[in-house]
């Protein structure tokens, strides 16, 4: 019968221990902006507050624009070639290429300088140096070097002497008749420019005299005035 009554008297000690234990539990209370915590004999208050009103917006705008072309043909402009090196043509060739059409060309274009050196190489092979001469002088180039020379280029069979004459008399069929002209035009302006000044420079000499001479005549009159006679 010991043994009964000492393992009841366990269990009502064990009873006691946990009715203990359930009446020291924790306590929390929670309220809108609020968290409160108990336990063990002590409070612990942690408080969060929220502005009223408060937002956040963010927006995003992207906008992305393609405009994507292909590159036009390139225009491939004709290859103009002479057939033989004993002409005076020189090919030229042009293209213009749009994203809509493509226009190109080409021609052959006479060397008029290229023409006058043959011509005239030829003539003299065949003796007629004069006639080489003659067409050399429809360069203007060679018409003015000529005349700098002082061997005026051939005209109407005249040479020499005779040749300047005439085209002193009919210079507008000179080659060079524009440069001529204006040559012509800058000399007289110079020509009546220095001709102004030795004008001038004539004048003040004379005034410079007239002054010399009064001051002379002024230098007599008062001589004689203290030294009357």
């Amino acid at each position: 019968m010991k043994h009964p009554l000492t393992l009841i008297a366990l269990l009502l000690l064990l009873s006691g221990c946990m009715t203990a234990a359930v009446m020291a539990g924790s306590t929390q209370t929670n309220t809108s902006g609020s968290n409160t915590a108990i336990e063990g004999g002590y409070t612990s208050t942690a408080t969060t507050t929220y502005q009223s009103g408060s937002s956040s917006n963010s927006t995003t705008t992207n906008n992305s624009t393609s405009n994507v072309r292909s590159a036009p043909p390139s225009a491939g402009a004709p290859s103009y070639n002479s057939m033989t090196q004993d002409v005076c043509a020189v090919g030229v060739s042009l293209g213009v290429q749009t994203f809509g059409i493509g226009i190109s060309g080409g021609k052959h274009v006479i060397d008029k300088n290229c023409e006058r050196l043959k011509l005239a190489r030829i003539l003299n092979d065949f003796g007629m140096k004069v006639a080489a001469v003659a067409i050399l002088c429809q360069d203007e180039r060679v018409f003015e070097s000529m005349i700098q020379a002082g061997t005026p280029c051939p005209i109407d069979g005249k040479i020499g002497k005779d040749a300047e004459a005439l085209w002193s008399k009919y210079d507008h069929e000179r080659p060079d008749y524009d440069t001529y002209i204006k040559r012509m035009e800058d000399r007289r302006i110079t020509d009546e420019e220095m001709q102004a000044k030795i004008t001038a420079e004539l004048e003040a000499m004379d005034k410079a005299q007239e002054i010399a001479d009064k001051k002379k005549e002024n230098a007599e009159k008062m001589k004689e005035w203290k030294h009357p006679r």
